[in-house]
């Protein structure tokens, strides 16, 4: 397995798995993918259908990391996907499934369900690929006798998982950047309560976006990166995206007898990370008929597939909403899916890219390569704060279940692409508790709250308020890594 960038840079170059392990952007400023995606045969789909999540995760894996020897893989996702780790389940019985999918009903003839993967240690989906991302990290780390100080920036959930998943690791330090007053209460207490001394918590005087930008600037600064050793636990980390793959066959499996049905997905999506990890699975060979991109009013997603113009959004133009984790209007993995979409093409990549950052953005409608989004199942749809409350109020009193705001603008988008007999999965995003203000909006009662997290926002917090500014962020870092 051989990996390259979107944008070109080192074509013939040799990049394995741990090569790009540590890293985000490669030197062009482009994002990672494999050279070609691995192909799952029927045989295999077969074999895999009846695997515990752990197992499933290393036969996925190996494909893409074969510079990893495969008992060290296999004891590495073992060690993560643990009904030990995902332990804040809701169902007792479902432990050991550790992404149980929840059939909710059955809505315009599709089966319509949650596959929950917010079990982890902060509630959200991330820690699935988080964990992982950890575990991977402390172990290469170590093999190499090197250490590594991981710069990220989040509107919520990453930040948390990330952090909760290196703490304490040897060898690691982790900067995380979050837009200063704009998480929501339990997301701020869950990242600055912790006081273990490789964590630094840096509240950004911005937007998500401005967060997003200060990491990408110093990823670019090459001789600052190679001296401070940095790296990056962002959507765009490639280990990240890929552990992600693991839990779409997970729920197919689920929510199928056979592996001659095919099911849909949609997911809540800001970053094109999740989705983007749909996509790859897709392509490898999954039987997956729709792929649905939900959005909340930053609706970047939504207009591309609607009418294959990408138009990034100012940070003044950005939304502070109910589901803040999707409050994003640069969406950092989407030039992922633009190159399979524009035929692997690195130089037409390259130029709508720049295209972005000089003019704002890039209409492929006009092109005439929009056309070819179809041939990748993808559509979409948006959601605002009433619909999710909404929402939230339909599926309690329907199906007694409890929701967070992102995976409502998930439902409310999955009703609109529902085909009969071909089950809707939708990706849970996050446990209600982490959005209380917006539960108690629609339900007039408290989030279901785990035991674990109780009083969690009277705890001392430690965080540093930063302008927005890229240069002083690097002085933060260099000044605690001396």
């Amino acid at each position: 397995m051989n990996y390259i960038s979107t944008r070109g840079a080192g074509i013939g170059e040799r990049h394995t798995f741990s090569d790009i392990l540590l890293g985000g952007l490669a030197k062009d400023g482009g994002l990672y993918l494999p050279n070609e995606y691995p192909k799952v045969s029927a045989d295999e789909l077969a074999r895999w259908r009846a695997l515990p999540y752990a197992d499933l995760a290393f036969e996925i894996l190996r494909k893409f990391s074969d510079d990893i020897p495969a008992d060290d893989l296999r004891e590495l996702t073992r060690r993560t996907y643990t009904a030990q780790v995902y332990c804040n389940v809701r169902d007792e019985e479902n432990a050991a499934q550790i992404t149980p999918l929840k059939t909710l009903g059955v809505e315009g003839g599709a089966p319509l369900s949650l596959l929950e993967l917010s079990n982890g240690p902060t509630l959200a989906f991330k820690d699935m690929a988080m964990q992982l991302l950890g575990n991977l990290f402390e172990y290469t780390l170590a093999k190499h006798g090197q250490t590594l100080n991981i710069l990220g920036a989040t509107s919520g959930d990453t930040g948390s998982a990330a952090e909760y998943a290196m703490r304490g690791k040897k060898g690691i330090r982790v900067f995380m950047l979050s837009p200063h007053k704009k998480m929501s209460a339990f997301q701020t207490a869950q990242m600055y309560s912790l006081q273990d001394p490789n964590i630094f918590n840096i509240a950004i005087e911005g937007v998500f976006d401005d967060c997003q930008d200060i990491v990408k600037a110093v990823s670019n600064d090459h001789a600052f990166k190679a001296q401070q050793k940095i790296g990056t636990v962002n959507s765009i980390n490639w280990a990240r995206v890929v552990a992600q793959v693991v839990y779409y066959f997970k729920g197919y499996f689920a929510a199928t007898q056979s592996n001659d049905e095919r099911v849909s997905f949609t997911v809540p999506s800001g970053n094109f990370g999740n989705v983007c990890a749909g996509h790859i699975a897709r392509m490898m060979g999954l039987p997956v008929e729709k792929l649905v991109v939900a959005t909340n009013e930053n609706d970047v997603l939504d207009e591309f597939f609607r009418t294959g113009i990408y138009r990034v959004r100012k940070s003044s133009e950005t939304y502070h909403t109910s589901s803040p984790s999707m409050d994003i209007s640069k969406a950092s993995n989407f030039e992922r899916f633009v190159f399979d979409l524009l035929g692997r093409d690195p130089k037409r990549v390259l130029q709508l890219f720049r295209d972005v950052e000089e003019k704002g953005g890039f209409d492929l409608q006009a092109s005439g390569d929009f056309a070819r989004v179809q041939e990748f199942g993808f559509v979409s749809g948006r959601s605002s704060h009433d619909d999710r409350v909404d929402t939230i109020r339909d599926v309690f009193e329907q199906y007694d279940t409890m929701i967070d705001t992102h995976t409502a603008d998930g439902v409310k988008v999955a009703r609109e692409h529902l085909q009969a007999g071909i089950p809707m999965i939708v990706l849970e995003t996050a446990q209600p508790i982490k959005f209380g203000e917006t539960i108690r909006e629609a339900l007039e009662r408290e989030p279901e709250r785990p035991a674990a997290f109780s009083g969690i926002e009277d705890l001392p917090q430690r965080f540093e308020v930063l302008g927005n500014d890229a240069e002083r962020v690097k002085e933060f870092v260099a000044e605690r890594t001396r």
